[in-house]
């Protein structure tokens, strides 16, 4: 999960991850150059976050229902 501090989406999703008691791999995107440029490059240029990867394809502010039934399924 790319995301960075002060974005409310993120924190958000976070949130209802953890209530779940599910963990992702989570990336600020601002301490980490590599990941915004990432961003950038599926989100049209825009370091527009959450953005998830799942089952290898990144999905930009995705429902929280969404992630967590694709954690589920494993």
């Amino acid at each position: 999960m790319y995301w960075r501090p002060g974005c409310v989406f993120c924190l958000r999703l976070r949130l209802i991850l953890r209530w779940h008691r599910l963990s992702v791999h989570q990336v600020n995107i601002w301490a980490d150059p590599d990941a915004a440029a990432f961003v950038r490059s599926v989100a049209g240029g825009n370091e527009t976050v959450p953005t998830v990867v799942i089952d290898g394809k990144p999905i930009i502010n995705p429902a929280p229902t969404q992630v967590v039934a694709a954690l589920r399924a494993g």
